[in-house]
C-alpha cells in the first residue's frame, strides 16, 4: 500500500494530538520539544497512554485488543516528555556499564587466547571447530569467515594512530591484544561464541557463572542492549527479542527471581540485572548499581489515568531486596 499521510507542520502535529484528547498545558514548550525531538520519536512514549479497545478480525472473527488514536483521560504532553527523559538517562547509565564490561571482556579474550597464539583471532584452529565452522545457509560462509569480514571492516574504518603505527612497523596483522581495541561489542560477543568450550567456561567462571552457554547468552544479550542504547532506541519498556538464558535454580541467587517467568525474561530489567552482575565483578567498588536503582525509583509520576511504572520494565516484586547484595564472582 502506498504511504498517503501528508507532511504536517509542528503546529499541525500539536493540533492533531489535542484533537485526540491529549492535554497541552504549555503550547510553546510542546512545540519546542516537537522541534527538538520529533513527533515520531515521541510517539513511542505516548503510545502506552492511548486507549485500548476491542476489535474483531474480519477474517478469523477473533477478538483482539488494539490501541485507538485517542488518549486516556488526563494524559498530558508532558507525560510523554517525562518518559522520554527518563529513558534517555537510563540509556546513558546503561552505556556507562556496558563500556566497562566490553573493555574487560576484550582483555579476558586477548589474555586467554594470546597465551597460545599471538594471532589467535586470525586462526580458526584456535576456536571450536563446530562453532567457528558452522555454515550460514544464506551466504554459504562459515561463522568464522563472517566474523573475519566484520573484523576487517572495523579495522578498515579505524582512525586510531596505534593501528597505523603497528601496521607500518610490524605488517598488516595486529596481535590479538592490539586487535581487540578496534572491536565493538558485537565482535566481542561473536568471537566469544566461537571459542572452545573450556575457554568460554574459564571466562564465565570469572563472573560466577557455571554454565558457559548461559554466560555466552548474557554477553550476546548485552550486545543487543548496547545496540539499543547506542542508537537512542526506546529502552525502558520494550519487548526484548534477544533474550538471555538463565542458570539453574540456586546457582546465581538473584536469577531465581526470573526463572520460569517468561513475562519478566521478555523485558529489559533482566538485562539491567545482568549488567549489574557483570559490572560489579569488573569494578567491585562501583556505585553504578546504586545510581541505577535511584533512577528507577524516580520513575516519573504521570498525570494520565493510565498509570505506568517500572513494573512495565519487568521488575520482580522483591528486586530492591537483592539489588544491592553481594555478587558471587570467580576467583
Amino acid at each position: 500500500m502506498a504511504y498517503d499521510r501528508p507532511w504536517k507542520s509542528f503546529a499541525e502535529q500539536l493540533a492533531l494530538l489535542k484533537s485526540r484528547g491529549m492535554q497541552v498545558t504549555d503550547e510553546a514548550a510542546a512545540l519546542r520539544y516537537l522541534e527538538r525531538i520529533g513527533y515520531y520519536r515521541l510517539t513511542a512514549y505516548w503510545y502506552p497512554l492511548r486507549v485500548f479497545q476491542l476489535e474483531q478480525d474480519p477474517l478469523s472473527k477473533t477478538i483482539r485488543t488494539v490501541r485507538s488514536d485517542q488518549f486516556v483521560a488526563d494524559t498530558q504532553f508532558v507525560d510523554a516528555v517525562e518518559l522520554y527523559l527518563f529513558d534517555k538517562k537510563l540509556r546513558l547509565l546503561v552505556m556507562d556499564a556496558l563500556e566497562r564490561i566490553e573493555i574487560t571482556l576484550r582483555v579476558d579474550i586477548a589474555y586467554l587466547l594470546g597465551q597460545r597464539n599471538t594471532f589467535a583471532h586470525l586462526d580458526a584452529k584456535e576456536l571450536h571447530p563446530s562453532f567457528a565452522g558452522k555454515v550460514d545457509k544464506r551466504t554459504g560462509k562459515t561463522t568464522f569467515a563472517i566474523w573475519q569480514e566484520k573484523y576487517n571492516g572495523l579495522l578498515a574504518r579505524s582512525k586510531e594512530d596505534f593501528v597505523k603505527h603497528y601496521r607500518a612497523k610490524h605488517g598488516p596483522n595486529l596481535p590479538l591484544w592490539v586487535a581487540v581495541e578496534v572491536w565493538d561489542f558485537g565482535a566481542v560477543s561473536q568471537l566469544l561464541a566461537m571459542m572452545k568450550v573450556a575457554d568460554q567456561q574459564r571466562i564465565a567462571s570469572k563472573y560466577g557463572v557455571n554454565d558457559w552457554k548461559v554466560f555466552q547468552s548474557w554477553v550476546r544479550s548485552l550486545s543487543y542492549l548496547r545496540n539499543l542504547a547506542a542508537h537512542h532506541s526506546r529502552l525502558w519498556n520494550r519487548n526484548v527479542t534477544d533474550q538471555p538464558s538463565l542458570p539453574g535454580q540456586g546457582e546465581v541467587a538473584w536469577c531465581d527471581a526470573f526463572i520460569g517467568k517468561a513475562d519478566l525474561i521478555a523485558k529489559p530489567f533482566l538485562l539491567l540485572a545482568i549488567a549489574r552482575h557483570m559490572v560489579r565483578v569488573v569494578c567491585p567498588g562501583t556505585e553504578w548499581h546504586v545510581r541505577l536503582m535511584q533512577h528507577l525509583q524516580n520513575f516519573p509520576t504521570l498525570h494520565s489515568q493510565h498509570k505506568l511504572s517500572i513494573t512495565d520494565m519487568g521488575t520482580p516484586a522483591d528486586w530492591e531486596s537483592w539489588w544491592a547484595g553481594e555478587i558471587q564472582a570467580g576467583k
